[in-house]
């Protein structure tokens, strides 16, 4: 029987397998919710996907024992696009049956759980294929001489011009794959095998070497590997200068000091917390404090510079990255800082949320030179270093 789905055209869903149990992978719990860089292997497949705009629909299909697992490996996955998981069945093929039983979109891409280095520039070449196939799939050709062997004695050597090694995503029509599935042998490991025994033409698209299915444990240590190539790492700079004028305080870090001058400025002039909000703007691409908080804007007179790092530390989160890494300099003749660092590091730590081992606060002077050595003005250089989780 075939049957006919009311699909939303030109749109594709991605199924994710994630229902396996991963014995080869060794003891321990599934494969796919293992970490790696403290981050779960399902996390990354699933960014992987989210990469690709025209993806418009991911569902996971997860074990019924794996709910709490598939919780926490998502739990910072803040995209609509991520929709409800759906169950698993037995065998590989039932649980990518109830994937595609699940999807209303155009196309389906079937892809494995446990593959979590997937290039864009793959992912783009198989979506470009449905341009022209109606199904398609990564895979590689293979460079290596083959031999038959038997009885662990070598026999003959195999051509392999017509051979391809398989890979994931493998991309079809909705309808055409369901009545694969619905009218032919399941017991097929591949997408690709049933689709072709329902007679669907499959034209494979170069795939890439990275993109590698995790299954024994020697596969973490590559998968490791690739990942911290491809992890996405910014580092940004901060500088600002603020003059000295009348008053008997400055304000660093968060942290007043009593001083023979005060510090000017339309807010209350923290330069050392400016440096550092403007080296987080900078490593998200994100402009500076005063494209974000104008000094044309009397609402930010006098206002206290937490607020400015507050918003670009929410700005770090809406975009999905954490602070890594915060390094402050202060340059000036005086005050003295070295007796308020600690002080100022709590306070950043406590703003940013982030281990006090990881926010760094120093001084320097200009040996007398230029404005700060003429005592005239406070300036301040910071870098933040910022990775994607």
């Amino acid at each position: 029987m075939f049957r006919y789905i009311n699909i939303n055209m030109n749109s594709i869903t991605a199924i994710v397998v994630a229902a396996g149990r991963g014995t080869r992978a060794g003891s321990g719990i599934p494969k796919q919710y293992r970490e790696i860089a403290q981050k779960p292997i399902l996390h990354y497949t699933i960014d992987a996907l989210l990469a690709h705009k025209a993806i418009d629909n991911i569902i996971c299909v997860i074990h019924k024992d794996d709910k709490q697992l598939y919780k926490n490996a998502v739990s910072r996955i803040n995209n609509p696009r991520l929709s409800k998981p759906v169950l698993g069945g037995a065998t590989r093929s039932e649980s990518v049956f109830n994937g595609i039983k699940a999807a209303s979109s155009e196309y389906v891409l079937i892809h494995d759980g446990a593959r979590p280095c997937l290039p864009i520039a793959a992912l783009k070449r198989l979506i470009n294929g449905l341009e022209k196939y109606n199904a398609c799939f990564l895979a590689l050709p293979i460079v290596d001489t083959l031999w038959s062997i038997s009885e662990n004695k070598v026999q003959k050597n195999i051509s392999r011009e017509m051979i391809w090694k398989a890979q994931t995503p493998q991309a079809f029509k909705l309808n055409e794959i369901y009545n694969a599935y619905e009218n032919t042998n399941k017991t097929l490991t591949d997408d690709v095998a049933i689709a072709q025994s329902a007679g669907i033409e499959v034209t494979p698209i170069l795939g890439a070497e990275e993109n590698i299915k995790i299954t024994t444990q020697n596969d973490f240590g590559l998968a490791r590997q690739i990942i911290g190539n491809i992890m996405d790492i910014r580092v940004g700079n901060g500088y600002d200068v603020h003059a000295l004028g009348l008053g008997s305080s400055v304000t660093l870090n968060g942290i007043e000091i009593s001083h023979t001058k005060a510090l000017l400025g339309h807010s209350d002039a923290d330069v050392a917390m400016h440096a550092i909000t403007d080296a987080i703007f900078g490593a998200l691409s994100a402009g500076d404090i005063g494209q974000w908080f104008p000094p044309s804007e009397q609402k930010w007179k006098n206002a206290s510079s937490e607020i400015f790092l507050r918003k670009a530390v929410l700005l770090c989160k809406e975009r999905g990255f954490i602070i890594n890494h915060l390094d402050c300099t202060i340059i000036c003749e005086t005050p003295k800082i070295g007796p308020h660092a600690e002080k100022m590091r709590e306070n950043i730590s406590e703003i940013t949320k982030i281990d006090i081992d990881k926010v760094s606060v120093k001084a320097t002077t200009t040996e007398q030179l230029g404005f700060t050595g003429r005592n005239e003005g406070i300036a301040a250089q910071a870098t933040a270093t910022l990775i994607k989780k």
